[in-house]
């Protein structure tokens, strides 16, 4: 393993067990510890740093707190996957949210047509139980793998034949003047039917997310009612809290 790097390990009144957690950090963001490695075992990196175990493990639990490293009882310390946050607290959808992090989002088109939508959805949407609305059915997928099912109901059908796979929801939606004004999002735990375990290639039962979101115009009237369904062994929610306010983030899981 290559020696410390100088600059962060003698930073002046810097605790030693930052110091070493802002080394590995370092090392792990610049590709010298890659995702899925094994850091070597805490006897041969306490003597690498010239620290007792106690100080290593404080540096060890630093990183696993910032979700860099994961330690496993009996097996030792793992590198994590990247992770990528989606942060509930805006308007933008999941893709745009990671792609602005530099991950790499892509969307399947599943159904896009109009349809008249469950009567609980023209409920959440305030419209007629027999108005037709576009439905549109898509699958997200984080680094080529599935992370996410969603299936949308939108007011605004003359967006049927409108190519969604790589635009935004809502940018198609800025495109026709419709300006989003609000959300409200509601997150519950929930498990995979069978039918969403299929497509997103997990067992059924398996741990999700399940969001439902209905997003407003300017004039407070609904616009489209979302429902996502997400893998909760890949993604987490994670909060940032602060004297003036809360930030709330969908996470990669390690």
């Amino acid at each position: 393993m290559p020696e410390p790097r100088e600059d962060s390990l003698t930073a002046p009144r810097t605790p030693k067990y930052q110091a070493i957690a802002s080394d590995l950090a370092a090392k792990i963001r610049h590709g010298d510890l890659p995702p899925g490695s094994a850091l070597p075992p805490q006897k041969e990196l306490s003597a690498t740093y010239g620290v007792t175990l106690a100080t290593l493990r404080q540096a060890l639990q630093r990183l696993e707190d910032d979700g860099l490293v994961s330690q496993q009882a009996g097996r030792g310390t793992f590198v994590a996957e990247p992770r990528a946050a989606y942060r509930l607290d805006s308007l933008r959808g999941f893709a745009e949210d990671l792609r602005a992090q530099g991950q790499t989002v892509s969307t399947q088109i599943l159904g896009q047509a109009v349809r008249k939508p469950p009567a609980w959805v023209s409920a959440e949407l305030g419209i007629d139980k027999d108005a037709r609305v576009l439905r549109l059915e898509r699958l997200r997928l984080l680094a080529g793998r599935p992370a996410v099912h969603q299936l949308s109901w939108i007011l605004d059908v003359d967006l049927a034949d409108v190519d969604l796979s790589g635009t935004s929801l809502y940018a198609a939606l800025a495109g026709r003047g419709v300006v989003v004004h609000r959300a409200r999002e509601v997150v519950r735990p929930g498990v995979l039917d069978a039918v969403t375990a299929d497509l997103l290639g997990h067992p059924a039962g398996t741990p999700a997310f399940v969001s439902d979101r209905v997003t407003y115009g300017l004039d407070d009237a609904p616009l489209v009612f979302d429902r996502a369904t997400i893998l909760g062994n890949l993604l987490e929610i994670r909060t940032e809290r602060a004297v003036n306010g809360l930030s709330m983030q969908w996470s990669r899981q390690v």
